[in-house]
């Protein structure tokens, strides 16, 4: 049998799981899509059919029988198998069909994340633990923004530009500007129309003060299972949810601060940013970042591992479990953080504005466009090229479009929350 039609009946069969796990889904809360704009190539269909076959319950058998023969093939060919996969598919929406071999069956997806290395190694974005992984080092990996004014969306998609009628742009993430009182905050979610924090979609968010001028960005995922950050209690909005079994947890990763201004002289934002969860070693050469290698963990999921008691809010666990993967990498309480600063523009006599070199990458000018470099202590003793080297850079192209690039080692969650600081209303700051 060739590739070809081995690649066309997992399709066939991944096809026939998903519309049994919508139909379910269907049944249990009432919602039988996620809209249009994440129905082809974003993460809700590819996130339900890896975790159905995860999940015990009546229809265990009923799958088992329509897997058959593909659960059994001898590994030494299966490897095969998924490693030609693998490799001749290595830009979406064609890669598509990687996910779908982690979605066959358990001996499957195993296989199959041995085959799949981390961003780190090999540059492709696959599964949605992918997102909290740190990017390449040699290259980075190139996105582009959307902005949605009437919703106040905004969708963070894979690639250089937006193609012609979308229907190649790979959505990675989403994010909603949710105002309350006086204050806003930005709700990170792997859908478009989904930003509940009772969600399994729900990924993350992030909070100004009232300011401007600072900015937390919470993790719904502990960074690692030996730090605790301060912070990190849940909060009241969540103790008062509908179902208390779900363990959400806000964890502390990142601190963005921008510089108050206080004469309100017209020149560049000046920005800095405290990777809680990074220790600054790891750009040294040999450094390693933080690494989930498993897939995210849904909240349901977690909910059954998690004691609770009647009128106390969830405890949450600090172990590997609660990614589902194992963490390399991890940063110790004595290890400083890494600090990101923004690269300091030069100004252009001909044409009296404030410039940066974005390689092409940024068009239009405005007051959001921004390169982070790294801000390391001399005793480290980083070469002076690495500390010059762009770890993100965010800037606009056309109305409501900005491109953002980002490399190790931000994760395309951390590169995106901090991204959104620049569309908050800045006061203190303009």
């Amino acid at each position: 049998m060739s590739l070809k039609s081995i690649v066309r009946e997992l399709k066939e069969m991944r096809d026939g799981i998903g519309s049994m796990s919508r139909r379910a889904a269907g049944g249990s809360d009432g919602r039988g899509g996620h809209g249009r704009a994440g129905s082809r190539h974003s993460w809700p269909g590819l996130w339900a059919e890896q975790q159905q076959p995860q999940r015990q319950g009546q229809g265990q058998e009923g799958l088992q029988q329509q897997q058959g023969r593909w659960a059994n093939l001898p590994p030494e060919l299966l490897l095969d198998v998924i490693q030609r996969v693998e490799a001749s598919e290595a830009t979406w929406p064609a890669r598509r069909q990687v996910v779908a071999c982690a979605a066959v069956c358990r001996s499957w997806r195993e296989v199959t994340k041995e085959v799949v290395k981390t961003l780190e190694e090999c540059g492709r974005i696959t599964f949605p633990i992918s997102l909290k992984q740190p990017g390449p080092r040699e290259h980075p990996v190139q996105c582009f923004v959307r902005r949605d004014r009437a919703t106040s969306t905004y969708l963070l998609y894979l690639g250089l530009s937006p193609s012609l009628h979308g229907e190649n742009d790979k959505l990675l993430l989403a994010a909603r500007k949710v105002r309350r009182a006086a204050r806003t905050s930005f709700v990170i979610s792997l859908v478009p129309d989904d930003f509940s924090h009772s969600s399994s979609t729900y990924v993350g968010k992030l909070k100004p003060n009232f300011l401007g001028t600072k900015f937390t960005i919470f993790d719904s995922q502990p960074p690692s299972d030996a730090v605790v950050l301060p912070n990190n209690k849940p909060s009241k909005r969540q103790s008062k949810q509908v179902s208390p079994r779900l363990p959400l947890g806000n964890y502390n990763v990142a601190t963005v601060t921008y510089e108050l201004t206080v004469l309100r002289n017209r020149g560049p934002r000046r920005m800095q940013c405290t990777m809680h969860s990074i220790p600054a070693q790891c750009i040294q050469e040999g450094g390693k970042a933080p690494t989930p290698t498993g897939t995210i963990q849904s909240l349901d999921e977690q909910a059954s591992s998690v004691p609770t008691s009647k009128g106390k809010e969830p405890a949450i666990e600090f172990s590997s479990t609660s990614l589902s993967a194992d963490l390399s990498g991890l940063a110790c309480p004595n290890e400083s953080p890494l600090v990101l600063k923004n690269k300091a523009p030069r100004w252009h006599e001909q044409l009296q504005c404030w410039c940066l070199n974005f390689r092409g990458r940024v068009t239009v000018a405005s007051v959001k466009n921004f390169q982070l470099v790294a801000s390391v202590d001399p005793s480290l003793n980083i070469p002076a090229a690495e500390q010059e080297k762009v770890i993100l850079q965010f800037g606009k192209i056309g109305k409501d479009i900005f491109t953002m690039d980002y490399r190790y080692p931000l994760s395309a969650f951390q590169a995106f929350a901090i991204s959104l600081t620049s569309f908050d209303t800045k006061p203190a700051c303009e």
